[in-house]
């Protein structure tokens, strides 16, 4: 399938993603105007706040927007408002700076000569300074306004979605049609922002400014004021539109919504959406989808807070990362500790096991394993030293991952070299990497040929998928533990490892695998 073929067969995720960044974007420049302009003539009459209010922008923007979700998700939660906050954050700098320029390199003889004519300093502001540093102000926005449709794409990592969640999709899963799909577009509508904004900017540069003559007839002036009240109606129809996108998608919910969340990779995307559509085709409930939203700790944030009301997470992961406990083997009780900790700590109900075990496995090419003579992990041991390590951004910093694998089986490789998504099937495939970490139900290990390596040691704790769910919720829909128990018996790891390597392999979209296999399963209708 060539990208054209794919874009007509993906057309209605990809305008509705694109929609979302629209909205997403408008609101969070809006914002920033309203913020940052306001400020920026404070700072500029108030002359000992300037310094200290622009060192606080500037610390803003030398800190990584993904170090801000992490401080954010457990205040703000996750979907839009995050986003939002952190674009507008990002986005108040150029236009603070831009303001303040603008109003402080006013020729002084110009606001002197202001003065003699008998004007009040409200007066020399609004009608004589503000309007002359409009140009430089709207530059200010101009800059703001392109950098947000980029920045906007990390919605993507909580789930408000937008270009940024086609873009990390097609990372995940090694599919360029998908990231085209989300780039292009969002590559376009920010040459079209700056299209647009710098329109508007040269609609407010005054007549004078624009002719290069301060002697303008007054048929050439009335027509320039009359764009100039187009510019500014313009503006506030992008206001309102903006601030009735919001509102709207808080109003459009009906009184019947649960929201479902997932982690970011295939097997998770595919639940999440199989778990949604089960629930609305069994019952009256609406299903808010927040797909994609992160690793495990962004999830179990996510449900904690009531951010989402219940997502598949793994019994290991939540014994281990999730609990802090010490890695066990033992399956029957790694999910009794699960269920009676989550609940009795955090009111998360654990429902019973969809069927498949998910497991953390090491992986190698089969001509590398040969070559030095590896069929399990102990085997490392004796060539650790010349093998490059490419675990997961995850797995890195887990106690059931990297930090008890070293220790256990005495591992230290050469180099180690984080990689996510399907990045690291390709690296190892290509042997750019030895190593890498990978799900035992992973798609992309058939479809790369790719072996994996025996826990003789017994490390890895079963990871069982479970559904979880606020106890709350349970509590207000108590059918829901009746519909989700549909699944039981349904999926397997042979059956989860196909459904994965329809996504990863064949290009399949995940919400299409999840609604097929249900109708297949005559769990759903068509």
């Amino acid at each position: 399938m060539n990208f054209f073929e794919y874009v007509v067969y993906r057309q209605d995720q990809i305008l509705q993603a694109l929609v979302q960044h629209v909205e997403l974007t408008l609101t969070a420049v809006c914002c920033a105007v309203l913020i940052g302009v306001p400020l920026g003539l404070l700072i500029a009459s108030v002359k000992h706040i300037n310094k200290p209010v622009m060192a606080v922008a500037n610390i803003v923007q030398a800190v990584p927007s993904l170090a801000f979700f992490g401080f954010l998700i457990p205040i703000l939660g996750i979907g839009s408002l995050p986003t939002i906050f952190i674009v507008v954050l990002y986005a108040l700098l150029p236009i603070l700076k831009n303001t303040y320029t603008g109003l402080k390199g006013i020729n002084p003889d110009i606001l002197e000569a202001a003065k003699g004519m008998g004007m009040t300093k409200l007066q020399v502001l609004f009608r004589i300074r503000f309007p002359l540093a409009l140009p430089v102000i709207m530059a200010g926005i101009r800059i703001a306004a392109v950098n947000a449709v980029g920045l906007v794409t990390i919605a993507a990592f909580v789930g408000a979605g937008g270009l940024g969640y086609l873009i990390y999709s097609g990372i995940q899963t090694l599919n360029n049609n998908l990231i085209l799909a989300g780039a292009i577009p969002s590559c376009l509508l920010a040459l079209l922002m700056d299209f647009v904004v710098g329109k508007i900017e040269l609609l407010v540069t005054p007549v004078s400014f624009r002719l290069g003559s301060t002697q303008v007839d007054r048929q050439t002036s009335r027509r320039m004021r009359r764009n100039r009240r187009m510019a500014f109606a313009a503006i506030a129809l992008v206001v309102v539109i903006a601030v009735g996108a919001v509102i709207g998608s808080s109003l459009q919910k009906g009184d019947k919504v649960i929201r479902v969340g997932s982690k970011n990779f295939t097997e998770q995307q595919i639940l999440g959406y199989m778990l949604a559509d089960l629930i609305e085709g069994n019952t009256d409930i609406t299903v808010d989808r927040k797909i994609n939203l992160g690793g495990t700790q962004v999830c179990f944030e996510a449900i904690k807070s009531g951010e989402i009301d219940l997502y598949v997470d793994y019994t290991g992961t939540a014994y281990v990362s999730m609990l802090g406990n010490e890695p066990v083997s033992d399956r029957e009780y790694v999910y009794q500790q699960v269920q009676q900790q989550l609940s009795d700590q955090f009111g998360i109900a654990v429902l019973g096991e969809l069927g498949f075990n998910n497991f953390y496995v090491l992986a190698m090419m089969p001509d590398v394993m040969e070559r030095y003579g590896i069929t399990c992990i102990s085997d490392l041991a004796k060539c650790d030293d010349q093998l490059m390590f490419s675990p997961t951004p995850e797995f890195s910093n887990r106690e059931d991952g990297w930090l008890g694998l070293e220790k256990t089986y005495g591992l230290g490789f050469r180099e180690i070299r984080v990689l996510d998504g399907g990045m690291r099937y390709t690296a190892v495939a290509n042997h750019e990497t030895d190593v890498i970490t990978a799900f035992s139900t992973d798609g992309l290990l058939a479809a790369h040929d790719i072996a994996t390596l025996e826990d003789d040691q017994s490390f890895f704790v079963p990871y069982y998928a479970v559904p979880l769910v606020r106890q709350e919720t349970l509590e207000q829909y108590p059918e829901l533990e009746g519909v989700l128990e549909m699944l039981y018996g349904h999926l397997s790891d042979d059956v989860m490892r196909q459904l994965n390597y329809q996504v990863d392999s064949l290009g399949l979209d995940p919400a299409e695998v999840a609604h097929n296999f249900l109708v297949e399963q005559q769990l759903i209708k068509e």
